[in-house]
């Protein structure tokens, strides 16, 4: 990292294309091609520092050749300020997503796939054709692509899970910066008074504070107040706050391409003792669970020891999903374990709390705080989350 500026370094992309080549060898693939939007932007942001905006983007690289940058007219100058990338082509199919109509660019020079494919086998073979983002990508582009290149196509998303799953040091720092903004962020909107204001005035507090401080784009902003808490997901509406409403609030904030949520329930004025309780468990939750989140131990326990405590409270039909997963390029990532996952926590591993109940009379809520995984336990990414759980009573 550059001093002054935490971010991934070259050297780093330059080593997670070493290691994509080392699996595209093991498993006999001749060239992959790393599809992303600006909805599914994790695994292109991963490998190309690119992010594109209305458009398409992929990458390309080959067993012997450099990565490529493949985007879309109106994206070239963005993918030349933010691709690590140099080589940098435009594809008429990465055009506008939202779109029917042709768009004419008449000063795009264009390349093709099937020009693309011929530059890889001048090169070497191309009998096979990794693919990463199938999933997320558009039929008529993934036909375009099997047609351009003749080759067999292998869905090599598993490539990209393995090796996002474990963070180096540059990594952690960028989680650690998303995780302090958002947090400002949230403490911002949290110290407000905000009887009589519209959820959306609330939001704006915390994205302002957050944008102030840093962040580079606000993924999502979750908030509901009273009764609205009940929507698992609810964005904000022109709903008023009023006294004794719980409100429940996740601030998720990317930096750099890392994204950290926070999230910690409270209410507003005077609250109901049933709206007391219900974090009072998510609190008890959290802290049952905190001694799990250690190298060498079976996701397992982890949510294991989450539901205990809804068992014991009686609360257990108003658990709706499992209590964690893994954060980094998306906000929500591999791994998602649940009660069954053998797997065990390795060190590097960065994961976020996802500690909720929701339908209770007092009002639904959850707590989102993120962690590194190391061999002596679990360190917060979120201090303000931490604190809170710490002093509440």
């Amino acid at each position: 990292m550059r001093m002054g500026k935490i971010k991934i370094s070259l050297r780093e992309f330059e080593t997670r294309i070493q290691k994509l080549k080392e699996k595209m060898e093991e498993r006999k693939i001749d060239a992959l091609f790393v599809y992303g939007d600006e909805y599914r932007k994790e695994n292109l942001r991963y490998v190309s520092n690119y992010w594109p905006i209305f458009e398409r983007g992929g990458l390309l690289v080959g067993k012997n050749t450099d990565p490529i940058v493949l985007c879309a007219p109106e994206g070239e100058e963005v993918a030349k300020e933010m691709s690590v990338w140099k080589d940098i082509r435009l594809l008429p199919d990465f055009l506008c997503v939202t779109v029917p109509d042709e768009i004419e660019y008449p000063l795009a020079h264009y390349s093709s796939f099937r020009k693309l494919a011929q530059e890889l086998r001048d090169k070497g073979e191309l009998k096979t054709l990794g693919i990463v983002g199938r999933d997320a990508m558009p039929v008529d582009l993934f036909r375009s692509i099997e047609e351009a290149f003749q080759s067999e196509t292998v869905d090599c998303n598993d490539f990209l899970f393995e090796l996002r799953r474990e963070k180096s040091g540059d990594e952690v720092a960028c989680l650690k910066e998303a995780a302090r903004i958002a947090d400002i962020g949230f403490k911002a909107m949290m110290q407000a008074d905000l009887i009589g204001m519209t959820e959306l005035e609330a939001a704006g507090i915390a994205e302002a504070a957050a944008r102030k401080a840093g962040a580079e784009h606000i993924i999502f902003q979750i908030l509901g107040s009273g009764e609205r808490t009940h929507r698992i997901v609810g964005r904000p509406t022109d709903k008023v706050i009023e006294d004794g409403d719980m409100i429940m609030c996740a601030l998720a904030v990317q930096y750099e391409g890392y994204v950290a949520t926070c999230e910690m329930p409270f209410a507003v004025g005077n609250y109901s003792q049933e709206t007391k309780r219900v974090i009072d468990v998510l609190v008890k939750a959290l802290k049952a669970g905190i001694p799990y989140l250690k190298a060498g131990v079976p996701m397992k326990e982890f949510v294991k020891a989450v539901k205990n405590v809804y068992e014991e409270e009686g609360l257990s039909k108003y658990d709706v999903y499992p209590p964690l997963h893994g954060i980094g390029c998306a906000e929500a990532e591999s791994p998602y374990p649940d009660e069954k996952t053998e797997a065990v926590f390795k060190e590097g591993m960065t994961v976020n709390t996802d500690i909720s109940l929701f339908g209770l009379p007092g009002g639904s809520n959850r707590i989102e705080e993120g962690f590194v995984i190391t061999k002596d336990g679990a360190v917060s990414l979120s201090p303000f989350v931490d604190a809170c759980c710490r002093e509440w009573r």
